[in-house]
C-alpha cells in the first residue's frame, strides 16, 4: 500500500488563509552541521529552495569564522546564489562589522539575534542580558538609516536547559527592547524544544497584551519533545502568519547542546496544505531537494515526510 501524496484538505476559519514561511535551513541548519559543507553545495541548496517557492531564505550568517566556522564563507555565498525577483534572503549579523560585511555582499536585510535568559545571552553573546542591546542597538540603528529592514531573534522564550522556565515577562521586555531598537520583525525562539501549546498561547497574548501587533510576530520551534507541530497550530490560532522552519529538519544550536532540530518545512507545509493555509510552496520540490541535501550530508532527514515521501515523488 503506497502513501498518500497530498493531504486531504479541511479549512479552519479560526486560522489564518496563508502563511509566509521563513526558510532558516542553509543557515540555522548548516551552522550546526559538525563537517563544513562546501561553498557550491551551499549555494545549489539555496536556489533550490527559491526555485520550491519558498519567499524567504535565509542565507547565511556574517560572523567571525572561529565562532562559526560552517558559515565562514558567507560573502562567497552570497556572490553566487541566483537572486530570484520576490524571494527574500536575509541573512544574521552579530554586530556592526558583520553589518558591514553584509551590505558590502548587497544584501537587503539583516536579522540579529538576542536572549531571553542572562546564561544563555553570556554563551552565546559573551555578556549578560541586561547589555545585549547596546551590542545590538548600533548595528539596528544603522540597518534601519540604510533601509534595511531587521528581524530581531529572541532565544529560549519557553525554557532554558540552565535556568528552566523563562518567565513569559522577560520575553516581552526583551521584544520590547529589540522594537524600541528599530527591529521590524521578531521571531520567538522555543530553543531547546520544550515549549507546549498552552505556553505559546499565554506568551503571545501576553506579547500582543503589551502592544506588540501579531503581524510582526514570527515563531520558530524546534521539535526536541515532538511538539513543534502542536505549537505551530496553537500559535496560527492566535493570528500568527510567520513560521519560521528548516528544510529536511536540519539545525539546532552550537551554543545549546540539547537543542536538535528545527521544525521541518515538509512536516508544516504538509499539516497547512491540510487546513487549505496557501504557502506558494511546491512540496514535492522541496522533499527532492531535502533528500538531495541528506544525501550531500550522508544521512537520512529527520523530516517524517521526505522520510514517507523521497522515493515516491
Amino acid at each position: 500500500m503506497s502513501p498518500m501524496r497530498a493531504p486531504v484538505t479541511v479549512r479552519r476559519d479560526d486560522l489564518p488563509t496563508a502563511v509566509t514561511i521563513w526558510e532558516v535551513g542553509a543557515r540555522d541548519g548548516l551552522q550546526n552541521e559538525s563537517t563544513v559543507i562546501d561553498t557550491a553545495t551551499k549555494i545549489e541548496f539555496i536556489d533550490r529552495l527559491a526555485a520550491c517557492g519558498l519567499t524567504i531564505v535565509e542565507a547565511t550568517s556574517f560572523v567571525r569564522p572561529d565562532r562559526i566556522p560552517q558559515l565562514a564563507d558567507a560573502a562567497e555565498v552570497m556572490a553566487g546564489i541566483t537572486r530570484v525577483p520576490g524571494v527574500r534572503y536575509p541573512v544574521l549579523v552579530p554586530n556592526e562589522r558583520g553589518l558591514d560585511n553584509a551590505v558590502v555582499s548587497g544584501v537587503g536585510e539583516i536579522a540579529v539575534f538576542a536572549s531571553a535568559t542572562d546564561t544563555f545571552a553570556q554563551r552565546n553573546l559573551g555578556r549578560p542580558m541586561a547589555e545585549q542591546m547596546a551590542m545590538f542597538t548600533p548595528t539596528i540603528s544603522r540597518a534601519r538609516e540604510l533601509g534595511l529592514p531587521v528581524r530581531g531573534y529572541v532565544s529560549m522564550c519557553f525554557g532554558d536547559p540552565w535556568e528552566g522556565a523563562v518567565d513569559p515577562g522577560q520575553v516581552i521586555a526583551v521584544v520590547g527592547d529589540l522594537m524600541a531598537a528599530g527591529c521590524t520583525e521578531v521571531s520567538l525562539g522555543d530553543t531547546i524544544g520544550v515549549a507546549t501549546a498552552g505556553q505559546v498561547t499565554a506568551l503571545l497574548a501576553g506579547l500582543v497584551a503589551s502592544g506588540v501587533p501579531i503581524d510582526i510576530i514570527g515563531v520558530h520551534f524546534h521539535d526536541t519533545y515532538g511538539q513543534a507541530l502542536a505549537n505551530t497550530l496553537s500559535a496560527l490560532g492566535s493570528g500568527v502568519t510567520i513560521v519560521d522552519s528548516s528544510a529536511g529538519g536540519l539545525g539546532g544550536c552550537p551554543y545549546a547542546e540539547s537543542a536538535t532540530g528545527n521544525l521541518a518545512t515538509e512536516d508544516l507545509v504538509w499539516m497547512l496544505d491540510g487546513l487549505g493555509i496557501d504557502t506558494g510552496v511546491d512540496l514535492g520540490a522541496l522533499i527532492d531537494t531535502s533528500a538531495w541535501m541528506a544525501g550531500k550530508l550522508g544521512r537520512p532527514p529527520v523530516s517524517r515526510v521526505v522520510q514517507a515521501l523521497a522515493a515516491r515523488i
